[in-house]
């Protein structure tokens, strides 16, 4: 027969674990709304000065233009990896940490550094024993553009050095409350896009194209590495919400089932009586 104790004391346990990942899911919800907002905010921006720069490399001469534009041969790789300081984000984590070791696999033979955000990837990157040129935590989940500052200042100086050559971004793209996903992207060198016929728009630059392009440069990659920050806290936010109501669900489920199991239990125990009872009067008899 069953422990009635032990199966109430069960219960009782996993509803308290039940209010916690509810209370979690609410936290996370309202998190998650803001952090979209900041995310989502910087895209017609990003887009923008992408198309400005693809205009003024066009017309102060491509590579020759910016020391960050350059093209050279590969010999070292460094990556922005992005990833959140904390855990109990599903599968987020565990997703942007093997697109990353993928990638590492794919570029065997070139050595890679990185520059690790976020305590999770961390561990990660220690435990695999790589090579960690810088690393941010506890960047919180409302960081400003200063706080970002000097992983662009890192980023640039070590590319325009030849320290490195490549420069990529690891970080989960916020597509909708319910996806998220791992993207490694090219950060540097800054390659231009292509302009549209309908949007190519001749510009007046002053005091000219090289210097416009010489300062923006800077200025687009210090954006990025911040947007793509926001659009990380907005995936783990997103993810969190997705993974706490889960949680709650699967709590509230288990419950039905061991409310079930104590109400057998507890029929049992009585059924067991009653034939006692009656055996005894039976015996008396």
């Amino acid at each position: 027969m069953a422990n009635l104790r032990a199966i109430r004391l069960r219960i009782r346990g996993v509803k308290n674990i039940a209010k916690i990942t509810r209370a979690m899911e609410m936290i996370a919800a309202s998190k998650m709304r803001r952090a979209q907002d900041r995310g989502l905010a910087g895209r017609p921006y990003r887009e923008k000065i992408t198309e400005v720069i693809a205009a003024l490399s066009a017309v102060s001469g491509g590579e020759a233009g910016h020391p960050l534009l350059v093209n050279r041969p590969v010999k070292k790789i460094m990556v922005v990896h992005i990833t959140p300081d904390r855990g109990l984000s599903g599968g987020l984590v565990g997703n942007i940490n093997r697109a990353t070791l993928a990638f590492i696999q794919e570029k065997k033979g070139t050595p890679v550094n990185f520059i690790v955000v976020g305590k999770k990837g961390l561990d990660v990157m220690r435990r695999t024993q790589r090579e960690i040129a810088a690393e941010f935590v506890g960047m919180g989940d409302k960081p400003t553009l200063q706080e970002t500052l000097p992983i662009s200042r890192i980023v640039i100086d070590d590319f325009k050095s030849g320290a490195v050559d490549e420069v990529w971004v690891a970080y989960s793209q916020f597509v909708s409350t319910m996806v998220q996903k791992p993207v490694l992207e090219k950060l540097l060198p800054v390659e231009p896009a292509e302009i549209e016929p309908q949007h190519n728009v001749e510009y007046i630059y002053e005091p000219d194209a090289a210097s416009v392009l010489g300062s923006l440069l800077p200025a687009y990659v210090e954006m990025k590495i911040f947007q793509l920050l926001l659009e990380s806290i907005a995936s783990e936010q997103s993810a969190r919400m997705v993974a706490m109501r889960n949680a709650t669900q699967n709590a509230n489920e288990l419950t039905e089932e061991l409310t079930l199991e104590y109400n057998k239990a507890r029929q049992e125990s009585i059924t067991g009586d009653l034939l006692d009872i009656v055996g005894g009067v039976a015996a008396l008899a």
